[in-house]
């Protein structure tokens, strides 16, 4: 289920190539010109999750620094990892790790930290956002877009009133759930739905887990991280765990579709961006982020991606459907009941095992 789209990154060397032989041709030579005056300022490759940026604010960069950005993008924050560490040093520029990812990353030498000096837009963070335990100081990631996963209820097929994770397990929405394709979140819900915690590492907690899942599995039509909303949409399935910006898209399509946040608490993210140990274009990388940080940049992302924003200076520009959206603009006492994923070191491999039974 975990998709990864094929990078779109071109060498450096290729591309001046390219212009050379453009240059050497006497037909459109002003278009040559504009091409050479594009490539001349340099290239980025941006990593970061599906559906997580829109192609127009990529496209406004471009225009504004001639900087081409070339994006690929990952499902999960291991699906992330597992690839950085699989590929040569300079492939990715950016990534834009969760919270206990960036940690996890900058404790093994992945990361390199930002030059603050550059990111004149930072003041445009809500305090509340940075310094967070992950990451002390942010000397390695800036905040990019945050939230929780929630439940989307499509209220039309679901008569029952829906406030706790537990009651989807129940057999009568048998084939009509889709999940998040993403390990930590689905077996830490379930974990919470039996009040523990999202990153339980306790052997008797975490067989009481596996019965839990064993329960939910019969339920699950799909499991999808990158479009879980495509499904609630087209009416395959009535209720969904998914991300926060996904259910307030779900809202946006129809009146039908509502967002719960389960009683027992709800899977908290922080997603951020980072620079990669070994960055063959750190100085675009600054430009991006400090570009990303503009509030009207914010805006456009909020527009087309409504998940909550840490960035106080767009929120002030968006308007009120956003602002009124509790999906997007999750309410204070939701974020303060809910709990960050932790590294659980060895343990994930228990993780990985009851996700492999989990996904026969």
């Amino acid at each position: 289920m975990k998709i990864f789209k094929k990078a779109a990154a071109v060498a450096v060397s290729s591309a001046l190539c390219l212009l050379t032989l453009a240059a050497c041709s006497g037909a459109g030579k002003s278009a040559q010109s504009a091409s050479r005056t594009q490539k001349s300022s340099g290239e980025l490759n941006l990593f970061i999750w599906t559906e997580y940026i829109p192609q127009s604010v990529i496209d406004d960069f471009t225009k504004q620094t001639g900087i081409e950005v070339n994006v690929s993008t990952y499902s999960t924050n291991e699906d992330m990892l597992a690839k950085v560490k699989a590929s040569n040093s300079g492939i990715y520029d950016i990534v834009v790790p969760s919270d206990y990812m960036v940690k996890m990353m900058a404790d093994q030498g992945l990361l390199q930290k930002l030059d603050k000096s550059k990111l004149t837009n930072l003041s445009n963070i809500d305090t509340a956002y940075m310094d967070k335990d992950f990451d002390k100081g942010n000397n390695y990631s800036v905040p990019y877009l945050g939230g929780v996963a929630a439940l989307c209820i499509n209220k039309s097929e679901v008569k029952e009133k829906i406030t706790s994770f537990k009651q989807v397990l129940d057999p009568k929405y048998s084939d009509s759930v889709v999940a998040l394709d993403d390990f930590r979140a689905v077996i830490g819900m379930t974990a919470k739905s039996l009040g523990y915690s999202l990153s339980t590492t306790d052997d008797g907690q975490l067989a009481k887990v596996k019965e839990q899942l064993a329960k939910l599995k019969p339920n699950i039509k799909a499991l999808d991280s990158d479009s879980p909303k495509t499904s609630m949409i087209n009416g395959e399935t009535s209720i969904g765990f998914m991300w926060n910006g996904e259910i307030a898209l779900c809202m946006q399509e129809s009146d039908d579709f509502d967002v719960v946040f389960p009683s027992e608490g709800c899977y908290i993210f922080l997603d951020n961006m980072c620079v990669l140990k070994g960055a063959e274009n750190y100085g675009s990388a600054m430009k991006f982020i400090n570009y990303i940080l503009e509030a009207k940049t914010e805006k456009a992302i909020l527009s087309e991606f409504p998940y909550l924003s840490p960035n106080k200076a767009a929120i002030a520009l968006m308007p009120e459907s956003y602002r009124n959206n509790k999906a997007s603009n999750v309410p204070k006492g939701v974020v303060e009941k809910s709990e960050y994923v932790k590294d659980i070191g060895s343990a994930v491999s228990k993780y990985d095992d009851m996700w492999t039974d989990f996904t026969k």
